[in-house]
């Protein structure tokens, strides 16, 4: 398998996983060390200018997440994957709030070492 296709498995699995609101399987994906960009995180908690580093940081994210929208999902819209790194754009639903286009790359390196969220 090519580094451009294992890593797009590794971002299907990531929104599988997402979608299925599975934490474990999750950070699985990601490397103990992994950096995360959010804007929202930069607007919820300022004092981390949008980043977080490490699994225990991401799983408390998500998991706060998870519990303030319990029905949150992601419809993959595009998926561009190359030897280092994927984009992939989906939509951001939950009931009754209007759908959210959002962007996001992820580096890969046999795991996640980074992502960045992006939207408006």
């Amino acid at each position: 398998m090519s580094k451009a296709a294992y890593n797009e498995s590794i971002a299907l699995q990531w929104l599988e996983a997402f979608n299925a609101h599975d934490l474990d399987k999750l950070l699985l994906l990601y490397s103990d060390d992994a950096l995360h960009y959010s804007p929202k995180l930069k607007i919820s908690q300022p004092s981390t200018y949008g980043y977080i580093k490490g699994k225990a940081a991401l799983k408390v994210w998500w998991s706060k997440s998870f519990e303030r929208l319990p029905n949150l999902h992601y419809k993959l819209t595009s998926l561009t994957a190359n030897s280092e790194r994927v984009f992939m754009e989906y939509t951001r639903q939950v009931p009754n709030e209007a759908d959210l286009l959002v962007a996001e790359v992820l580096e890969i390196d046999g795991t996640i070492k980074a992502s960045r969220v992006y939207h408006g």
